[in-house]
């Protein structure tokens, strides 16, 4: 049973394969790097004031700076930091020891954001607190700047209800003799350290999502930007039509959209302080004397929604990060979204997918006990072949393999299932830990979110028992070396302490797969007997 034996080989070189990857830097190295950059924008640093306004909707509540007019907080009104807390998610902060920043201004020749002398410009607002009334369909909140020159400029947020994008407008009056040359740019940087308190990941050895810096261009329609190529210093300089540059999260992103014609250039730049930082720069815009410009762009703040923010901008929805078996975590996502419109469970929903997916591969279920018990039959038939030539390794080989010609036999087909089977696991490890959906989703009892680990273990347990049951059936019975079966008696413990960590989603699939499979298993080894 030499084949039925590596099932177990297989399946645990691949979850140690998970480990090795969790040990592993975030994602891969994008060594598309160019060293030239745009300009340090150190200017927008925030500066400690008192000087803020305060905007919200029905999702999203904002704390602005009025210093420049950068987003300096945002809370997702609906969603909780943490399992049972009633305190919203914060996604945008600053803090003494961690900065996470929207920030948006006018550079140039003319722009009052000026990058040389690190000024910023101190708008004025006629109110602090500002709400999206219930019964209206858009909220504008303007702050004002005048430049010495007597040039107006209003910087306006524009917030719609149950949206997470945000728009920015300015508004520029050129009242002066001479033509005014802007750019505008939108920046995010944040803290490449996390502190202790938001690090989620901090002694787990679970897979971890993408943390860092993305973009789009023309040439890429998707990209990840590690920060360790931002701290040291390989930059990004890009220049493209269109395009979005963002910072990535586990569920949450945060991204300028620029809403400009022209050329922009994405860049990266590394700030003071271990942070990062990640922007655009429009082309620049020419406002002549006496007339009005208005210069816009999207700021998305909130969950990784994937048709809201396909809305939004091409590929924004690719920052779901489904890690490189994306091409089937989406189809599967899709499916399980359908299945939780019928039964209202995410938790039912992982169940029925996984029936859906054992009866789809049970021809490959069936093919591999039917080649499991043909080689069964075979063992006597081998172990004679041993014993024959016990001192010619090459001539067992060729012996073998003329024995599985003659009896019509393929040595690998108990493989198939296996091979089937990981990437299905994995791409459903990715779903769990990828989509927001399934952030605090509950099922029943004490399970209170199926993409967070059992706080008690009992489902990784079960897992083992069932892997026990299913080895013991199949597979142990018929091993003569006394190490081999050690090791195989091994294995589901060995198993059930890796899937302690597991998102308990995916130890339920695994559960029901089991499950599943001890039934077909019995139903086929059942038909075989009788078919003899």
């Amino acid at each position: 049973m030499e084949v039925q034996r590596n099932f177990f080989i297989f399946a645990f070189l691949f979850v140690s394969f998970l480990l090795w990857q969790a040990w592993q830097s975030q994602s891969f190295l994008n060594n598309k790097t160019n060293e030239k950059t745009v300009p340090m924008f150190h200017a927008i640093d925030t500066k400690k004031n008192e000087k803020q306004i305060f905007v919200k909707n029905n999702v999203i509540s904002l704390v602005v700076n009025m210093y420049g007019g950068d987003i300096e907080e945002a809370s997702l009104l609906a969603y909780k930091d943490k399992l049972h807390s009633s305190k919203p998610f914060k996604l945008l902060e600053t803090a003494s020891d961690f900065v996470y920043q929207a920030q948006s201004g006018l550079i140039g020749k003319d722009g009052p954001d000026n990058s040389v002398n690190h000024s910023r410009p101190l708008y004025f607002s006629n109110k602090k607190f500002f709400s999206l009334e219930d019964n209206k369909k858009e909220l504008r909140v303007p702050i004002k700047w005048v430049g010495k020159n007597g040039v107006i400029y209003i910087k306006t947020f524009i917030l719609k209800p149950n949206r997470y994008d945000v728009e920015i407008e300015y508004d520029i009056y050129n009242s002066s003799k001479e033509t005014l040359k802007v750019n505008m740019f939108g920046q995010i940087k944040q803290t490449i350290n996390l502190p202790k308190k938001r690090n989620i990941y901090s002694g787990n050895f679970a897979l971890q999502t993408f943390r860092g810096a993305a973009y789009s261009s023309v040439d890429n329609k998707y990209e990840k930007y590690k920060f360790d190529m931002i701290s040291n210093n390989k930059n990004l300089h890009i220049m493209t039509e269109n395009g979005w540059i963002a910072m990535l999260q586990q569920y949450f992103a945060v991204a300028w959209i620029p809403q400009n014609l022209g050329q922009n250039t994405i860049y990266t730049s590394s700030l003071d302080h271990d942070i990062a930082a990640i922007g655009y720069k429009s082309p620049s815009i020419s406002i002549l004397p006496n007339t009005r410009s208005i210069i816009k762009s999207k700021l998305w703040i909130g969950p990784e929604i994937q048709n809201e923010m396909k809305s939004i901008a091409p590929n924004l929805d690719l920052t779901v990060d489904y890690g490189w078996l994306w091409f089937l975590s989406q189809p599967l996502f899709k499916l399980l979204t359908i299945l939780y419109n019928i039964v209202g469970n995410w938790g039912f929903s992982i169940i029925l997918i996984t029936f859906i997916m054992k009866a789809i591969t049970y021809p490959l279920t069936k093919a591999q006990y039917i080649s499991m018990a043909k080689m069964r039959a075979l063992q006597p038939k081998i172990k004679e072949i041993k014993e024959k030539f016990s001192n010619d390794k090459q001539r067992i080989s060729q012996e073998m393999m003329l024995l599985y010609k003659k009896e019509k036999i393929n040595p690998l087909g108990g493989f198939l299932p296996i091979f089937i089977q990981m990437p299905i696991f994995l791409s459903l490890y990715y779903m769990l830990i990828g989509s927001v959906e399934l952030r605090h989703a509950p099922f029943l009892l004490w399970i209170h979110d199926l993409s967070s680990q059992d706080p008690y273990y009992v489902l990784p347990i079960i897992m083992g028992l069932t892997m026990f049951f299913i080895q013991k059936t199949s597979s142990t019975n018929h091993i003569s070396d006394p190490f081999q079966k050690k090791i195989m008696n091994f294995m589901p413990v060995i198993f059930t302490v890796f899937f302690l960590w597991f998102p308990s989603g995916l130890v339920l699939y695994y559960i029901i797969s089991n499950l599943v499979t001890i039934i077909q298993q019995k139903f086929i080894l059942s038909k075989l007997e009788k078919n003899r």
